[in-house]
Order: structure tokens, then C-alpha cells, then sequence
């Protein structure tokens, strides 16, 4: 069930991705961002509010985690603040390398991270320590990736390598705060901290933007859904970090993600890119030789 809710999550996330271009186009990169968590908040805080959580509660009562002062477990709530971070790098690498080499870079960032929590099981995660039978494996999966690269910058190939870093760095977060509280109290929290992050954000660099002075509803109202869509990614991502390897999880989404963008491509734009057909094939086999592996030990 867990891998099916990871291949979920990356079909969810292209759709988003595709929502949240369209609001980025319309107002602005900045504005977008607020709007999105503005959103999300409104959503996840509705949630809240019907089940009676408390999540301020939670913060200053509840296990202790503000009373004791303990900054391993305040850290816990900073998932949202990475996840603006996020936004930032990969909004900057846009227009500067092909949306290929930004996805390919990206799941680059997010393996390297994934296998390095995994193999010392850091921030309380499991250990899944790699094996030498998973080479062939992990040399497909590289090839994947570098497949899919086709154009470098510095600044943005860097950037867009942290990018993965920090979503893995992010959701990892979520996922130990929902452990110790709830999924909706870990969810509200990220959609609270990053707007609080994004405000003073677009007020600093947000000036030249439509939104800044002249707000208006759009009659794309469908523009509006990247923000739900990222509460229901945020909340899968709480339910399955804490089940599987952060690798796998990682691989997992990429897979979901890639072919439902192909998918997208062809319906919106009629086009198929061979390079990332090719590289989600030898990513998905890798994976999957993976996996079997496991299963069979």
C-alpha cells in the first residue's frame, strides 16, 4: 500500500506542478507562493478545526516539545520553512536548464540524500543500509538520470541538486512531527511555517509583481488547486516516510511522477520527449531490480 501511495504522490505532484506554473504565470513567482500556502492553510486548517486538533496545543503541551526547549524536536517544525526553500531553487533553475535536467538533477539530490539517511538513519529514521547486490540496480538508475541532462549552468545545476536535498530534507521533517503529533498537526504546521517564511519573502522581492498592487481573482479557477493538491502530497508523505526506505520513497515518486508528466505532455502539448521516456524506463528497472532483490531476501 505504502508504494502505491508514493507513485500516487508523484502523479499528484505533476498535476500540481502544472497548476502552480499556470498561477506563477498569471501572478508572479512570489505571489504564487503565498497564494499556494494561503490555500493549503485554508485547507488543512478546515481539517483541523472539524476533527478539534489542537495544534497550538500541541506545541506548547503536547509531548513536551516546546516546554522542554529541546531544539532537535523544535527543528521538527521547520519542514515547511525547507519546503519555500524548495520553491526558491527550483523556480530560479527554470529558464536557465531544460525542465529535464531540473527533474533529473533534482531526484539526483533527493537519492544521494535518501541513501545517506537511510544508511546512518539520521533525524530518528530506520536504517536500510545498502547492499552491494543493489549495484546494478543503483548503475541503472544513474543512467537514468543522466539521460535525462542535456544543458548545465552552475548556479542552476546546483540549485537544482539542493533542490532535492531539501525535499527530502522537508518531508522527512513532516514526517517525524506528524510521528509525534498527528499527520493534520504536522501538515497544518508546514502550511503555517512556510507562509510565514513566504510573506516577508514577496514583500522584499515581490514588488514588481500584478499581486503586489493590484490583486484579482482569476476566471482560471482551477489555478487555485496546486495548493490543495500539495496538502494531499504533504499528507501522503507523512503516512509513508516513516514505512519506507527514503530512497525507495524517493525512486518511487520520481517514477509516478515522470510518467504522468509524459502523460500531461502529450494531452496538453503533443509532445513526447524520448530522453525522459528513456530515463524513467531505466530509473522504473533499476528500481524494480531493487526491490525484487529485497523482496527475495
Amino acid at each position: 500500500m505504502y508504494y502505491f501511495l508514493s507513485l500516487l504522490m508523484g502523479v499528484l505532484i505533476s498535476v500540481m506542478v502544472v497548476f502552480n506554473g499556470e498561477l506563477t504565470a498569471e501572478y508572479g513567482m512570489y505571489s504564487a507562493t503565498v497564494i499556494i500556502h494561503v490555500v493549503g492553510l485554508a485547507l488543512i486548517g478546515s481539517a483541523v478545526l472539524v476533527k478539534r486538533e489542537r495544534p497550538f496545543s500541541e506545541f506548547f503541551r503536547g509531548n513536551g516539545i516546546a516546554v522542554e526547549g529541546s531544539k532537535s524536536n523544535l527543528a521538527f517544525y521547520l519542514g515547511g520553512a525547507i519546503g519555500v526553500l524548495t520553491t526558491i531553487f527550483l523556480n530560479f533553475a527554470f529558464g536557465r536548464i531544460s525542465v529535464s535536467a531540473i527533474l533529473a538533477l533534482g531526484l539526483f539530490g533527493q537519492s544521494v540524500t535518501g541513501l545517506i539517511i537511510d544508511q546512518y538513519g539520521l533525524m530518528g529514521m530506520a536504517k536500510h543500509p545498502f547492499a552491494k547486490r543493489k549495484l546494478i540496480g543503483l548503475i541503472l538508475i544513474i543512467a537514468g538520470i543522466v539521460s535525462m541532462i542535456n544543458n548545465f549552468e552552475v548556479i542552476a545545476v546546483i540549485l537544482s541538486f539542493a533542490s532535492g536535498a531539501t525535499i527530502v530534507l522537508s518531508r522527512t521533517l513532516n514526517a517525524r512531527l506528524a510521528d509525534m503529533t498527528s499527520i493534520n498537526i504536522s501538515t497544518f504546521y508546514n502550511y503555517v511555517v512556510g507562509l510565514v517564511i513566504s510573506i516577508p519573502v514577496f514583500l522584499i522581492l515581490g514588488g514588481g509583481e500584478v499581486a503586489f498592487t493590484n490583486f484579482a481573482f482569476s476566471p482560471n479557477w482551477y489555478i487555485y488547486l496546486g495548493g490543495i493538491l500539495g496538502v494531499c502530497v504533504v499528507f501522503l508523505s507523512n503516512i509513508t516516510v516513516m514505512k519506507i526506505s527514503a530512497f525507495y520513497l524517493t525512486l518511487l515518486i520520481f517514477v509516478g511522477q515522470v510518467f504522468s508528466g509524459i502523460l500531461l505532455d502529450v494531452a496538453i502539448a503533443q509532445e513526447l520527449s524520448p530522453r525522459i521516456l528513456v530515463g524513467g524506463v531505466l530509473v522504473t528497472v533499476g528500481l524494480s531490480i531493487n526491490l525484487i532483490l529485497d523482496s527475495k531476501r
